[in-house]
């Protein structure tokens, strides 16, 4: 069984596939570029486990709100899709990373709502710097990698509205969807030294928008 406890040689382990993954770009036409950081912390149950940060989004946001989601959002003019998943974890959790804790960029995936997301995989060494801002994030919540290995916790469904799988990934009694399910799949398949793709994983109807 793999080990996914927090440590630095987990930390070396997965910041080595990071930098060998082969990242498919994907530019089509019309797609606003996006960033989100998917950070890796010691999972808060005193596991000694890894986990990465998923919040859920404030209630009083115009879109998505009280959706789970990874912390991210549009890149600026000019903004890098490193600079801005270290921009976003600074405005939404209050955590200023330097670059050195960048581990590498996965797939992009495009969304329904016209996005091209880029996941930046980042490292949190002390997560008593999270300080979420209320106007954005609700609560902060750490999720153990270890138990997203459960072949349980993936589920692909079809449904009349497209011919593509549909993505749900299990967390506790909730689901995540696309495209949050998709780009942590994709980071869950890595740690555990497999590449798997999925930009054809696709969304629920009422993500659609």
């Amino acid at each position: 069984m793999s080990d996914f406890s927090f440590s630095l040689a987990f930390r070396e382990r997965l910041a080595a596939r990071c930098s060998a993954f082969p990242r498919i770009v994907h530019p089509q036409a019309g797609l606003k570029p996006a960033a989100v950081a998917i950070t890796l912390v010691e999972a808060d149950d005193g596991s000694g486990q890894a986990a990465f940060l998923l919040t859920r989004r404030a209630a009083t946001l115009r879109a998505h709100a009280g959706q789970w989601a990874l912390p991210g959002g549009r890149c600026d003019p000019g903004e890098t899709l490193e600079a801005a998943a270290l921009r976003e974890l600074e405005e939404e959790l209050g955590l200023a990373l330097p670059p050195a804790n960048i581990l590498g960029v996965l797939d992009d995936y495009p969304t329904r709502s016209g996005y091209s997301i880029a996941p930046v995989v980042t490292w949190l060494d002390d997560p008593a710097e999270i300080s979420p801002n209320p106007a954005e994030v609700a609560s902060v919540h750490r999720i153990r990698l270890d138990e997203l290995m459960d072949p349980g916790a993936v589920s692909f469904e079809t449904i009349p509205e497209t011919p593509r799988p549909v993505i749900r990934l299990r967390v506790g009694d909730q689901h995540l969807h696309a495209p949050t399910a998709a780009v942590v799949y994709q980071l869950r398949e890595l740690a555990a030294g497999r590449i798997t793709r999925v930009s054809e994983l696709d969304q629920p109807v009422f993500a659609w928008r």
